[in-house]
């Protein structure tokens, strides 16, 4: 190859880390909107919580010391675990679920590309470093197989698909602080 054909490809190059840190740089407003319409969304699909799940309310807790690391990637990954968790739990037997499928396809639409552009931003050398410390990835694990086992015991009721879309809907406000921050 000549040496004018290595130059096009080293500003092709250069042009398109230029564009992707760029738009690296804008995901945390792009995730705020993501959040907001997430939780807009979550609300959409289904009516009120319903009375009669009262009686079977679960109490989840957050592992809230994972969106609290001082560096910024940390928490990047962190929200991008989240969303990848997010999206397994609502992309399951949602049968029993009574809600608006077309609210509930943009939700599942959204989360999807959010987890695609962080994984573009997020560099993986920086994944392996910063999640060294399994503790932080264990913790969200347990949480999210707590919903799925609690979610598997009713068998995927429609109770329970409404107390994991309220507990959903404050992990996301978690999120969008901890972004809000970013």
């Amino acid at each position: 190859m000549n040496a004018f054909g290595l130059i096009q490809i080293g500003i092709i190059l250069l042009c398109t880390s230029t564009t992707s840190c760029h738009q690296c740089n804008l995901l945390p407003l792009q995730r705020r909107k993501v959040v907001k319409n997430s939780m807009q969304l979550l609300d959409k699909m289904g009516e009120k919580f319903p009375r009669q799940c009262l009686r079977e309310k679960m109490s989840f807790r957050f592992p809230r010391q994972v969106l609290k690391p001082r560096q910024k990637e940390t928490v990047k990954v962190a929200i991008e675990e989240i969303f990848q968790h997010i999206f397994y739990i609502f992309s399951k037997n949602l049968t029993l679920a009574a809600w608006d499928k077309t609210a509930l396809g943009q939700f599942q639409n959204g989360l999807y590309q959010q987890i695609e552009q962080l994984e573009a931003c997020v560099m993986k050398k920086q994944t392996q470093y910063f999640w060294s410390k399994e503790a932080n990835r264990l913790k969200l694990k347990k949480y999210f197989k707590e919903i799925d086992c609690f979610l598997k015991d009713k068998q995927y009721s429609l109770c329970s698909w409404e107390i994991s879309r309220a507990e959903m809907r404050r992990c996301l406000q978690l999120v969008d602080k901890v972004i809000r921050k970013l």
